[in-house]
């Protein structure tokens, strides 16, 4: 009997150890089920137990049928010129934290007339307002050529940022020929390209200037926009008027021998200009599209492309000087052959003036649009300032524009300078708010080249404490989304006119945005992409 005991004693170990392996190996090592998890009881284990449900996974939020307006557009910038502290900063000796909150001033007091675009001079004359390999810092930023600000913030950087945090387009402007403001060179850094390539400078009246015809000048050129465009977060590169330089009487430009090197065979010293500033043109939409597509080329060149007893396709005008045959610059070739994205001539003239009339030139520019966004620029500066008395009356601007917008191929303005409404002529602001400017509006979109597909924002959560509103996504923003336009009401209908709040991302791929506290009912969002195209718009009710 013991040893029958004994025996079962060991078939029982043995079967149990057996039974512990093979349960063991069956088991398995990743750590999650294999199959879905069952809440239900099992009958064969313990059926009489208590279960516990699973809480439910939290869901999205669901946006609401409710249709958003579409929000016009037009384009409504301001140039911000640097060069001899025109606008900003005031001054050049003022400490870095005072310039900032000037510039903080401007962006505000724009962005309170409804403005969308700001265009600051990054580069006056060979310099730079931001640390860069290829120029010195600007005197008139630091004081003095050469000198850093001090401070180890980017100023460039900083000024971006600021302006997209008011949902303002910041266009970085340069002008790439101007070498020098004047012919005294002692204050130049070392680091200018006055001291480093002499060769590439010619002397022309009162300044130096690049010389156009050089190979290696149009190559530093292009390496001055990538450094720009690779680094920074810029919604456009723009240029101005000056390409070659207004002609002086009985002064030639002296690039003769340049000409005689490179000149094509049977090619006019003109057309050879023309082709030299046209390759440049061409190059930079090459560089700027191949690192940022999205990234905007516009120019503002002179406001007559040529008078029409020159060409029977020019404006019927007298102006002075021309675009094509005084600088050289074949603005209507560039819109032709689609080499850039916007052009903004500079009609700083009256209404009718004799010479020049602001209604016949938008005239000529409407019809002459290639396809190409066209803006107007203005010239508020001439209020009560110029010997046209046109200027003597203050709605000579929102009689501009009112006119422009009867054009449907011109899609918005933009006035010279900064100073010129705000440090003055602050009536003229005023009635275009109060008449023209009184509801805010996105700057047009652009198309991309190669059609895009963009992951559409889901929105997670939205919580609201007495300082911010926080709104969770459900997955990172896809890159394509630049920024959200807000708006919070209590009512459905209010919605629309409800203050608007931008949320810059920058491709960021965001999982939570933060605005100020809204703590309402209901919640619109706008979502943009880098080419200015809402993506979608979204409401949801807040629980």
């Amino acid at each position: 009997m013991k040893s029958f005991s004994r025996h079962l004693f060991v078939i029982l170990v043995f079967g149990l150890l057996f039974s512990a392996c093979k349960s063991q190996k069956n088991t398995p090592t990743s750590g999650r089920p294999s199959g879905p998890v069952i809440t239900s009881p099992n009958p064969n284990n313990g059926g009489n137990l208590p279960v516990k449900n699973l809480p439910m996974a939290p869901v999205a939020l669901q946006p609401l049928t409710f249709q958003m307006p579409e929000m016009p557009r037009e384009f409504r910038g301001v140039w911000i010129a640097t060069v001899a502290n025109i606008d900003w900063p005031i001054s050049s000796t003022d400490p870095y934290e005072k310039q900032k909150r000037d510039f903080l001033e401007l962006l505000d007091y724009y962005k309170n007339l409804n403005f969308n675009a700001v265009i600051v001079q990054i580069r006056t004359a060979g310099d730079a307002f931001y640390p860069s390999n290829l120029a010195p810092w600007s005197k008139y930023l630091t004081g003095k050529q050469g000198q850093a600000p001090k401070t180890d913030e980017n100023p460039l950087s900083w000024m971006i940022k600021e302006s997209h945090a008011r949902g303002l387009e910041f266009h970085a402007w340069l002008n790439p020929y101007r070498a020098t403001m004047n012919l005294t060179t002692e204050g130049l850094s070392p680091d200018h390209a006055y001291n480093l390539h002499r060769n590439w400078m010619l002397k022309y009246g009162t300044q130096y200037y690049f010389n156009p015809g050089l190979p290696e000048v149009k190559a530093h050129l292009l390496s001055v926009i990538k450094e720009i465009v690779d680094n920074y977060d810029i919604d456009a590169i723009h240029f101005d008027d000056y390409f070659y330089p207004y002609k002086i009487a009985k002064q030639d430009f002296p690039d003769k021998s340049t000409y005689d090197k490179y000149k094509k065979p049977g090619q006019s010293q003109d057309d050879w200009r023309r082709e030299n500033v046209n390759q440049l043109i061409l190059a930079l939409n090459q560089t700027i599209k191949q690192s940022k597509p999205w990234v905007q080329f516009g120019i503002s060149p002179f406001g007559v492309w040529r008078n029409q007893n020159m060409d029977p396709k020019g404006s019927p005008t007298r102006a002075g000087q021309t675009n094509y045959d005084d600088l050289y610059a074949d603005v209507l070739l560039w819109m032709k052959n689609g080499w850039v994205d916007y052009m903004l001539p500079q009609l700083y003239w009256s209404m009718d003036h004799k010479l020049a009339s602001h209604k016949v030139l938008n005239d000529w520019w409407a019809k002459n649009h290639y396809n190409t966004n066209v803006y107007i620029g203005n010239g508020p500066y001439k209020i009560r300032e110029d010997s046209d008395v046109a200027w003597n009356n203050p709605r000579e601007i929102n009689s501009q524009i009112s006119y422009t917008r009867t054009l449907p191929t011109i899609q918005g303005n933009a006035f010279f300078s900064a100073k010129s409404m705000k440090l003055k002529n602050q009536d003229v602001a005023q009635l275009l708010k109060s008449e023209l400017y009184n509801e805010p509006t996105l700057p047009p979109a652009f198309q991309p080249k190669s059609p895009s597909i963009i992951d559409t924002p889901v929105v997670f959560s939205v919580e609201a404490n007495s300082a911010l509103t926080s709104i969770r996504m459900a997955n990172p923003l896809d890159p394509a989304i630049r920024y959200a336009l807000i708006q919070g009401a209590n009512e459905l209908n209010q919605l629309a006119n409800a203050k608007i709040h931008p949320v810059w991302v920058g491709g960021q791929r965001a999982r939570t945005l933060e605005v100020k506290s809204l703590n309402t009912k209901y919640l619109a969002i706008r979502w943009i992409d880098h080419y200015g195209r809402i993506v979608q718009t979204q409401v949801y009710q807040i629980p």
